[in-house]
This record gives structure tokens, sequence and C-alpha cells, in this order.
């Protein structure tokens, strides 16, 4: 069924001239110095914006891809110098988030707290395979940023699974995640990033814990793993939530065609476009 084209919440999503984790501590220098660490997952990585440097044009482009593609809600990061501003100026339109190192330890916690008084933050995100050094989504490094999550009421999306760039793996093994649903009940979890090979585990997790969820970043929409979609038109309809990768890896015209061929149900739709992601995100409608 074709998918509904207004009001959608794409919870990931940036200006061109911006890479996802620009500098990532964990990677080996070589891997460091590559433009795009994890370029090679992608067929075609999206072109830089040639006027990228005037935080004005770079802004207003994504603005007309969102219109374009019926997207109402964008959730975008603080580790872009432009949110700020595109926060300020389009709070209709955009939503911040702010990347969360556990290594930091009360200084992080500062800054969440800072952040969500100034821009209204509505999630705090985790890359554990890409702080230096390393820290697994259930090591009580995290523990601090946890709690602040919960007391402030702000979703938490978390890197799962085998990362893009070449770093280390394990910190984001998906079983992690039990030990943190069952030491913070009310924390709001997002996985990102596909989750695999363990998106199997993923699903019996989400079954399990009532505050876990999935977003489908980082891949096609013809990768996203047959568990999940299964997962969504079934029990998960309340708990799969979409995101692009616009322009980490992919552009939103390629996301939009392979979103015509996804075979989720017709009241999944709704849910995974817009519903759920409003509900996690305290957005209106």
């Amino acid at each position: 069924m074709r998918p509904v084209r207004s009001g959608i919440v794409d919870t990931l999503i940036g200006f061109r001239g911006q890479r996802h984790n620009p500098v990532i501590p964990a990677l080996r220098e070589r891997e460091r110095a590559e433009h795009h660490p994890h370029g090679y997952m992608f067929r075609e990585v999206p072109p830089e914006l040639r006027a990228a440097d005037d935080p004005t044009a770079s802004v207003r482009e994504t603005l007309n891809l969102m219109d374009q593609f019926g997207i109402e809600y964008g959730l975008i990061s603080l580790t872009d110098e432009r949110t700020p501003q595109a926060l300020r100026e389009h709070p209709d339109r955009f939503v911040g988030s702010l990347a969360a190192d556990g290594n930091r330890g009360m200084e992080q916690v500062r800054e969440i707290v800072k952040a969500h008084e100034t821009y209204g933050i509505r999630a705090v995100t985790l890359f554990p395979a890409g702080v230096h050094p390393q820290i697994p989504i259930n090591d009580k490094l995290w523990y601090p940023v946890y709690a602040k999550c919960v007391e402030l009421d702000l979703a938490v999306f978390v890197a799962t699974g085998v990362p893009g760039p070449r770093v280390r793996m394990m910190p984001q093994y998906v079983g992690h995640l039990d030990e943190v649903c069952f030491d913070f009940p009310e924390l709001k979890l997002v996985m990102r990033h596909g989750a695999e090979p363990w998106e199997a585990l993923a699903v019996k997790l989400m079954l399990k814990w009532p505050n876990l969820y999935y977003s489908t970043s980082g891949f096609a929409p013809k990768y996203i793993p047959q568990a999940i979609i299964d997962y969504a038109n079934t029990r998960g309809a309340d708990k799969v939530l979409y995101a692009g990768y616009f322009p980490f890896g992919l552009e939103l015209s390629r996301i939009f065609d392979e979103l015509e061929t996804l075979p989720l149900r017709a009241g999944v739709w709704p849910k995974f476009l817009s519903s759920n992601a409003r509900k996690l995100l305290k957005l209106p409608g």
C-alpha cells in the first residue's frame, strides 16, 4: 500500500554538508581521515551542497525536501553548528537532539540539562562503539545519562548492531539492552541503525520491554530486516519508527521511492511514519 505523504516525522535528518558523527574518536587514524568512514555501505552517498558554507541555504534545502516528501518534523542534532539557528527559526519543523558521551561523567549530564533548557531538546543520542574509550550500552558510565533522561522525559536513541565505521562492534550488542531496560523501566530507548545481526533478539526484547523501540535509520527501505517488518505488521505496530538517513548516506528521493514497495499493512503506516514518533518526542498531533 502507498504510504501516507503528509505529517511524517523523520527521526534522523540533517543538512547537506553535515556528516553524521563527523569525528569518531574510536576510529583508527587511517579510517578517521576518510571523508565518510562508513560510505562503503551506500551505493551513492548524497553529494555536498555547493552552498554548504551558507547555513541558510542548507537549512532551506532540507525544508524544501521535507515539504516535497510530506515530512512535517525532523529530529536534528546539535553536533551540527546550523542546528541552533534551525531550531530558533523553524520550531514548527525541527526538534533537537544531543549526542552524549558517557566518558564525560557529570559534565555530560550538565550539558544535557543546558541543551534541554536552551533548545528544548526532545532526545539524546548514543554511539557506544564510536566514543573513546568505547562504552557498552549497559556500562554504568551511561547510567547518569539514562537517569537524567528519565528525569527530563527525553527519549534515548542508541546505535545498535554492527557499526558502519570500522570500529569494534560488541559495545553495541543488542543483548546489552536487557539490563538497561531492567534497571530503567521508565527510560524510552530507541534502537538505531539496524541492530543486525541481532534483529531477531531486538524483536524479542521489544516484546519483553514496553519502552523499547526501533527506528529504521541507516537502512534503505528495501534492506530493512524482515524480522522488523514482520514485527511491525503484528504486535509491534506501536514500536517501529520511521527514520531516514539524509544526508548521511541516502537521498530522500530514494528512501521514498523504496517506501512505496515496503510491505506494511494499511493500519501500520500512520503509526510508523508519524504517531509513534509524536508520542515519544511529545509532538503535537
